[in-house]
């Protein structure tokens, strides 16, 4: 129910929208405000006589722009015993011919999005990584590469282009087996070929340490507080020349911080939740030892305690 002005009644009432007959209704007086009024939310029907439940099933499913027909296309059913089942037959071997891009397509997407919802990405990401691959099949030029670094990599790179990124760790986690090399080169490979493409280089963004701060948190299930710290740290870290990965950066931040608080974090630890590796952890520790007190902030630590952390 809506709030609006009823010529009839002289003043602004409730109405009440049919939608089945397109009609929004006062509901003092009854009076016919407008007729005939399209319904722009999604289209549910039945169609079948013998469904004795009442649940609904939605009418087709959602266009892809990606895909030439946008995805509304026919399936010819195998044949069941009937009479024209050679004409069945030929119909959808027939249909199966023509159709092996538009297959490959539906498979990719599907593909990416499932890696996208493994790793709990947004909508925009899967798409952006639908698009660049799409661009890529168009250029008939992936073909007898691993299909799965190129679907990783096309993840990688959307992940990047839209301020979101993650690890190439991360990202192989999902890749059904596909490893870091393999990605790796997938991704130099697709950079090369966008760049052909459009004729100029193609931004992919630039990793900051602070990018990945949150999520690695979050995995370690620091309070609030520490991650505000371990936030404002990482930031100060960028006013030094510090000669590290910022995945690398971001992993030593987070066991300096914890080390100031109460919950104390192992080397080991940090490793799982950032997929950093132990020795490069420490390395980049005592590569942030002698900028720790600039970069605490000091509502978090005093710089008594911040001198009685260890150099190694």
């Amino acid at each position: 129910m809506a709030d609006v002005h009823c010529s009839d009644c002289k003043r602004r009432t409730e109405v009440v929208l049919d939608r089945a007959a397109g009609d929004t209704v006062c509901s003092d007086c009854g009076l016919v405000l407008e007729s005939h009024s399209i319904d722009e939310t999604s289209e549910w029907r039945t169609f079948a006589d013998e469904c004795g439940d009442n649940d609904p099933a939605r009418v087709g499913g959602p266009t892809n722009p990606l895909l030439a027909d946008a995805g509304l296309s026919t399936v010819i059913s195998k044949p069941n015993g009937t009479a024209g089942d050679l004409l069945t037959s030929s119909i959808g071997r027939w249909q199966n011919r023509g159709s092996n891009t538009y297959r490959t397509l539906v498979f990719a997407f599907q593909t990416i999005a499932t890696m996208s919802d493994r790793l709990g990405l947004v909508a925009t990401i899967k798409d952006r990584a639908n698009e660049i691959y799409k661009r890529i099949e168009d250029q008939k030029s992936s073909r007898g590469r691993n299909q799965d670094a190129i679907y990783a990599a096309c993840l990688y790179i959307a992940c990047r282009q839209e301020d979101k990124p993650r690890t190439v760790k991360e990202i192989c986690s999902v890749a059904n087996g596909a490893t870091k090399k393999e990605v790796g080169r997938a991704k130099e490979y697709i950079m090369k070929h966008l760049q052909l493409e459009m004729g100029q280089s193609v931004e992919i963004g630039t990793i900051h340490a602070g990018d990945f701060m949150r999520r690695f948190c979050s995995n370690l299930g620091m309070a609030n507080q520490t991650v505000k710290a371990a936030q404002e740290a990482v930031q100060k870290t960028e006013a030094f020349d510090i000669r590290r990965s910022p995945i690398s950066i971001a992993a030593a931040v987070i066991y300096i911080v914890t080390q100031l608080s109460e919950d104390k974090k192992l080397f080991k630890d940090v490793s799982v939740a950032t997929g950093v590796a132990e020795g490069t952890i420490r390395n980049s520790y005592k590569d942030l030892y002698p900028h720790i007190p600039k970069i605490i902030p000091s509502w978090y630590a005093q710089e008594e305690v911040i001198k009685n952390l260890c150099s190694h």
